[in-house]
């Protein structure tokens, strides 16, 4: 007896929730929305034993000041020095002083050498803050149904779920950025061509 193998009828796009991506903000399927923040890097180890200690407690601050729930995303990717190594060999073509020209040869191969024995990444962090769909006043039940997609548009238009977005958010995110100012870090809002490149650099097929 044969097993009859049915084709794929779903597609990618019908298993992510993200609607659409505009005035800076992520609407969702189920007529929720995202704010994105980039946070810089900090390198805490770097910091001397007082600096550290003050860190520590202005950190603690921050999450006892939260009121609102946020989600701190890690984004791994894979470090191209393809430009590096192509500036490195350059500079080894020009240098006249033997001497010099052998210490870029070899600091050149150094590089490469790390990179095909390791996965080089470079990593970016995020910040995103949550705007409910249970905001617009839709019900559990109701909002449990469009993400399982059983219906396929929340009962608002988009500029009114932008508007309640924004209202929700962008104190929350003041909030955020003057917190993370104590600590050292910069927060950046993602625009709508940052927020598309990151979802692309997320879900695009590796080669």
């Amino acid at each position: 007896m044969t097993r009859k193998i049915y084709p794929i009828q779903s597609t990618t796009q019908h298993h992510v929730l993200v609607a659409d991506i505009t005035d800076d903000l992520i609407l969702t399927k189920e007529g929720g929305a995202s704010l994105v923040l980039r946070a810089s890097a900090l390198n805490f180890f770097l910091l001397s034993e007082k600096e550290q200690e003050a860190i520590t407690y202005a950190y603690s601050a921050f999450l006892n000041s939260l009121s609102f729930p946020m989600q701190i995303l890690v984004h791994s990717k894979k470090k191209d020095v393809t430009k590096y190594l192509n500036y490195l060999k350059e500079e080894e073509d020009k240098q006249t002083n033997p001497l010099l020209r052998n210490l870029i040869a070899s600091y050149q191969t150094f590089v490469a050498q790390i990179v095909k024995k390791r996965n080089v990444l470079e990593k970016e962090f995020f910040v995103v803050i949550p705007f409910s769909p249970f905001e617009l006043g839709l019900s559990a039940s109701g909002a449990f149904n469009q993400i399982l997609g059983k219906r396929r548009f929340v009962p608002y238009d988009k500029d009114y779920v932008l508007k309640k977005a924004k209202t929700s958010l962008y104190p929350k995110r003041d909030h955020l950025i003057r917190q993370s100012g104590r600590l050292g870090i910069k927060l950046e809002q993602l625009t709508t061509e940052e927020l598309g490149k990151l979802f692309f650099g997320i879900y695009k097929q590796p080669n």
